[in-house]
């Protein structure tokens, strides 16, 4: 059953380019398409800037799309209003980058764990705090650290926290916007092992928002690699793993370090920076930098279309269909 269906979606900001400069427009999501099954894992990968935050909040309507929809559990709930998604949110949480800024620091662990529940009323006030615990638990923290603030927990400690407001209210789908960027490498596999361990318990299913590709490779059933907004390929993990198509893709996987100071990496592609969302052409967005460009990739914006079972890709390379 698919839980999540994003249809063509758009989300557009305005910018001031400079000092003295007007505004602008730029698209973080440009036309992106892209369906989840209820207990899968969809893993988006992609250099920093491509937009894949702004497609995590956008998803759950922390940021309003501007075109597009957006079905959860076979219900429109892209144009509602907040009285009627309200019953939604129960069911769609997000796990932030930086546990630190996204936990009160004025609250203890049972407040900012209290808070959704109250909301919600997911149970009754004298259930609220067995719940609590039990949930504390279940991320590795003790009843213990109840009454302690923010503060006196390390980073690895304040994920398990945010991730225990994440579930405490029972979800059916999380956005976990990279839970473990902002970590020690050891906690980042404590914490990638929990996250597996709670989406087998609680039948979890994932958006997993990283740029780390050892994790998405552990814990994806699918990937969607992102550009400059766009997805330009997608498919089972490992399909997109051992049989990587678009040059983007070829590119990222590349540059995963290997641990020898022997050898050398070697690229075949442009490494430069990303180019900026305030600047993109009307074709491929990987075109300056893609060492198999074509004199169409210039003008057109190749399609996202599939190449066999469960893996699509959006380059001419593989076929000639038009984005109009």
């Amino acid at each position: 059953m698919k839980l999540l269906q994003v249809e063509r979606l758009i989300k557009d900001f305005s910018i001031k380019l400079g000092f003295f400069g007007g505004r602008h427009v730029i698209r973080p999501i440009n036309d992106v398409s892209f369906e989840i099954e209820e207990g899968e894992t969809l893993g988006i990968v992609g250099e920093s800037g491509c937009g894949k935050t702004t497609l995590g909040r956008t998803v759950i309507r922390l940021y309003e799309p501007d075109s597009g929809k957006i079905h959860f559990n076979g219900t429109d709930i892209t144009s509602l209003r907040e009285k009627q998604f309200r019953r939604f949110r129960r069911n769609m949480q997000i796990v932030f980058q930086d546990p630190f800024s996204s936990l009160n620091p004025r609250m203890t662990v049972y407040d900012i764990l209290a808070r959704p529940l109250r909301i919600h009323k997911v149970v009754p006030k004298s259930e609220e705090k067995d719940l609590i615990i039990s949930t504390l638990e279940s991320v590795g923290l003790k009843s213990e650290h109840l009454g302690r603030f923010p503060h006196e927990f390390s980073g690895g400690q304040r994920q398990r926290i945010a991730i225990a407001r994440a579930i405490i209210t029972k979800p059916k789908f999380i956005v976990l916007d990279e839970p473990t960027s902002a970590l020690d490498v050891s906690v980042q596999a404590q914490i990638a092992n929990l996250l597996k361990e709670l989406k087998q318990k609680l039948k979890l299913t994932y958006l997993f928002i990283s740029h780390d590709l050892s994790i998405i490779q552990f814990l994806s059933d699918k990937i969607a690699v992102m550009y400059l907004g766009q997805i330009v390929e997608m498919g089972s993990a490992e399909n997109v793993i051992n049989g990587m198509l678009h040059p983007y893709t070829r590119l990222l996987f590349s540059s995963i370090p290997v641990p020898d100071p022997k050898k050398r990496m070697k690229f075949s592609i442009d490494v430069s920076e990303v180019p900026s969302l305030a600047n993109i052409s009307t074709g491929c967005p990987f075109f300056e930098r893609c060492a198999s460009r074509m004199k169409e990739c210039r003008e057109f914006r190749p399609r996202l279309s599939p190449i066999k079972e469960e893996h699509s890709v959006a380059c001419f390379l593989y076929h000639n269909e038009i984005h109009r």
